[in-house]
């Protein structure tokens, strides 16, 4: 099987998905934006053929290199990670007769109003939101929705570009700060109370193959907007507990709605007093490497099953469900420079069997701002058999280890 594979070696964790697609039999051609003298060794080694482009998501470039891979041999599947990516591989792909993902899909999955307007229709349960272009829009919507509301991109993912509106005064400000003043396009959406989590699958023919729910501490926007808050994001190995019947069905019915194939998805949801509300689909792997989150809580390999479903057309291990594990990131006490640490020996020795990835960055590294999100500055990974410990251990993780700064 030949599978064309969109930016191969950026981010980081791209080059996984190349291994397993490799490891699954595949041949695999690279398209991407970095000269191929620029690849290391191993992706050189993973890669049947390597194409440069100009960029990934310029449509007309991608389609002139899929459509020169075609002229040379039989492309089975043209495959993409990354959001901002999804849509031009979309696109590519029906002009080209290749299987996967349609534009209408990724057109849903990537414009947030249009996928609320689809998932209301069908009775999926989601935040009252619009589109806007101009500040009477956004009023409108105010007057008659009421307040708080959130506004961001319509294509936007996480926390990036968001404003939360508490009043009328708070509107005036972000009708100039997000550009809508100008006639920049946002989405407008009722703010929904309660806890926030997202539940990721692996879906092949439209079912799905593998889940997993992970669990925000705190939700995403305050975590994004408070420098002293250590945020985490925790998946249970208590999935098959009957707490999550609702949100796993509901992703069933999103998976029909949205038509979404073989493909991985991400999808994020808030349950509160309204009950429980989807917020963003995406028809994509979760983002800061949750994957390798997943797979150390599951003693499995994600990346060789999603590859695995791609060539084979079905999965290919179980996970073991064993462990809890979570991610905690670790926020500098200023801007500025790392000048040091304190508590990482004190956790390592109390929690050294339960640490399966750290990352700090040395001193005299720049600190990177909050907003760049949960990975931009220091972060450990644990996991424990028992979820409620592990959020324990999580906590005095961060209230132990301080990240110093000048």
């Amino acid at each position: 099987m030949n599978i064309i594979f969109i930016e191969p070696s950026f981010p980081y964790n791209q080059k996984k998905f190349v291994h397993a697609l490799c490891a699954a039999g595949a041949n695999v051609i690279g398209i991407g934006e970095r000269p191929a003298e620029y690849l290391d060794d191993e992706l050189k080694e993973w890669l049947a053929d390597y194409t440069q482009v100009r960029s990934v998501v310029h449509e007309p470039s991608l389609l002139e290199a899929v459509q020169s891979v075609q002229a040379k041999v039989w492309v089975d599947r043209l495959e993409a990670t990354v959001e901002a990516h999804i849509m031009a591989a979309a696109a590519v792909r029906e002009a080209c007769s290749i299987p996967g993902t349609s534009s209408a899909t990724a057109y849903l999955c990537r414009d947030k109003p249009a996928m609320k307007e689809a998932l209301r229709k069908a009775g999926v349960p989601c935040a009252r939101s619009t589109r806007a272009t101009s500040g009477a829009e956004a009023k409108a919507f105010a007057d008659a929705v009421g307040y708080p509301l959130i506004v961001k991109p319509p294509a936007g993912a996480g926390a990036a570009s968001t404003f939360r509106v508490g009043n009328a005064a708070d509107l005036n400000r972000v009708i100039v700060e997000s550009g809508l003043a100008e006639g920049t396009e946002v989405a407008i959406e009722e703010f929904i109370e309660g806890h926030e989590g997202y539940l990721d699958t692996l879906t092949i023919n439209g079912e799905v193959a593998h889940e997993f729910a992970t669990h925000y501490y705190p939700n995403v926007l305050e975590a994004m907007r408070q420098r002293w808050i250590s945020p985490q994001m925790v998946v249970t190995n208590r999935i098959d507990a009957a707490g999550y019947d609702e949100v796993k069905a509901m992703a069933r019915k999103v998976i029909s709605v949205l038509e979404i194939d073989t493909s991985p998805t991400h999808m994020e949801w808030f349950y509160g007093p309204k009950g429980l509300k989807f917020s963003e689909i995406g028809c994509r792997p979760p983002g800061v490497g949750q994957w390798d989150v997943y797979n150390a809580a599951n003693e499995f390999n994600l990346y060789f099953e999603w590859a695995h479903a791609l060539v084979k057309g079905r999965i290919h291990t179980r996970p073991s469900r064993r462990f809890s594990a979570g991610m905690i990131a670790l926020r500098p006490e200023r801007d500025g420079t790392i000048s040091g640490y304190s508590g990482v020996a004190d956790i390592e020795r109390k929690y050294r069997e339960c640490i399966f990835g750290a990352h700090f960055p040395s001193p005299g590294s720049p600190t990177q701002p909050i907003e760049g999100g949960y990975m931009a500055n220091a972060w450990m990974r644990l996991r424990h058999p028992d979820y409620d410990t592990l959020r324990a251990m999580l906590n005095e993780v961060g209230q132990t280890v301080r990240v110093h700064a000048e």
